[in-house]
């Protein structure tokens, strides 16, 4: 088995259209210099982790690095929008025992620019192994999920009927996976940025000098009112 393909699942920065619910206290440019940031560091981590390929699946013109393939998203609904990033980036395995085999596939977003490329590796890791699980899922703070892995990426198609944004997307997410008879393994809990309370608690996890930190430094208030 090769190692697992790594998709990014992004939005271009542009303001009003990105992290819109850092507005208030942030504005809308502010807001998409924080996006620009957390998108960064994110592919600059899988940059550093293993992976059988590289693909940003994008909203919008943001251009994917050098060496990536890039993928526009296709659909309306987030969820739709996941279960075809992972329909679209099919790929058959080139080294795979049984002809036809679908390529492993790890999806993340770019709201967790904490990840480190430990993190990426430990989930393709288990997806690559032969013995391994069928999938992993990585639970968010909020009840959503940062990462999902899938050794057959067509399970993806239960993404549909899970509304996404919740506080039980997470819960359903690995519900659905089991009903269909797959063994989950359950990655690190990460937080998401959402609000500026999350970007703070999230840029104290960064290095001193990553772009994400750098940026809410200069871009989110830090009045000791900002919270959930």
């Amino acid at each position: 088995m090769s190692a697992p393909q790594v998709l990014v699942l992004a939005k271009t920065p542009e303001p009003g259209r990105v992290k819109t619910r850092l507005c208030p206290p942030c504005t809308p440019e502010q807001a998409a210099r924080i996006a620009a940031a957390a998108l960064a560091d994110t592919l600059d981590t899988v940059a550093t982790a293993t992976a059988g390929a590289r693909i940003l699946v994008v909203d919008g013109d943001q251009p994917a690095p050098a060496g990536w393939a890039r993928l526009a998203q296709r659909g309306g609904p987030l969820s739709d929008r996941l279960a075809n990033a992972f329909a679209d980036t099919r790929a058959v395995d080139p080294v795979a025992d049984r002809r036809g085999t679908a390529a492993a596939t790890l999806l993340i977003g770019m709201d967790t620019p904490q990840l480190t490329a430990a993190h990426l590796d430990a989930a393709v890791g288990l997806l690559g192994t032969s013995d391994g699980p069928d999938a992993v899922l990585g639970p968010a703070d909020d009840g959503g999920w940062w990462a999902l892995g899938l050794r057959e990426p067509g399970h993806a198609e239960a993404l549909r009927a899970i509304p996404t944004s919740t506080a039980r997307t997470g819960r359903l997410t690995l519900a659905a996976l089991r009903r269909r008879g797959l063994r989950v393994h359950l990655l690190p809990r990460l937080r998401d940025v959402d609000t500026a309370a999350d970007a703070h608690a999230v840029a104290a996890l960064c290095p001193p000098g990553s772009r994400f930190a750098v940026a809410v430094d200069a871009d989110v208030p830090s009045a000791a009112g900002v919270g959930r």
